[in-house]
């Protein structure tokens, strides 16, 4: 199992099993097919609590993720993404395509941010984009919508902080989450299968799209 899905809203309904294989579909994709998400689907008012306390901007956005690297977790914890259930229909609606395609966008959004990938520098911007594109491409819903998002894909609002929400159980054991636990590279970011260096003297932060 690559992902605990958790919904503490109540105000949209979707597929748990779905954003469930959107998650392995990712993480099989950038090398990491045992690694672990914890999903936490939300509503606005929760996303913009969460956005204010941990990257200190007071408003909502679509999904935030936390990378945390959990040694002792049953087949390596790779860290949280908590989306917008509400902000996901509002942008599948202005899109017009169907809800169940934005949240699996998110998703493979979120977990590359788990895994390294930066959007706010445009050059990286292009490169996570065009990665999503090619992670989704393999589902089996290529349909004129299904394409039409996948062009538009770069005008998601994301960011990465620090931290969790809650604590993961994993198996029998649990991985805990705080902001003394999340693990950060000195400048190195996983990219696809392989690894890519960044410059030695940047260092993750809370991240905007």
């Amino acid at each position: 199992m690559s992902s605990a899905v958790e919904s503490r809203q109540r105000a949209v309904r979707f597929s748990r099993a779905r954003l469930g294989r959107a998650v392995e579909r990712a993480l099989a994709a950038v090398g990491r097919p045992a690694g672990l998400v914890d999903l936490v689907v939300v509503d606005d008012r929760e996303i913009r609590r969460v956005n204010a306390a941990h990257r200190g901007i007071r408003r909502r956005t679509d999904v935030i993720a936390f990378p945390l690297e959990v040694p002792e977790a049953a087949g390596g914890l790779v860290g949280q993404v908590v989306l917008s259930a509400e902000t996901a229909a509002r942008q599948a609606a202005r899109l017009g395509v169907p809800l169940a395609a934005e949240l699996d966008l998110l998703v493979t959004h979120g977990v590359l941010h788990l895994i390294g990938y930066d959007d706010r520098d445009p050059v990286e911007a292009e490169l996570m984009h065009r990665r999503e594109r090619e992670i989704m491409a393999t589902t089996r819903r290529k349909d004129r919508l299904f394409t039409g998002l996948l062009s538009c894909s770069g005008g998601h609002e994301s960011g990465t902080a620090v931290g969790g929400l809650t604590q993961a159980r994993r198996g029998s054991g649990q991985a805990r989450r705080g902001s003394g636990q999340a693990r950060r590279g000195s400048g190195q970011a996983r990219r696809g299968s392989g690894r890519a260096r960044r410059g030695s003297g940047r260092r993750s932060r809370p991240r905007t799209s």
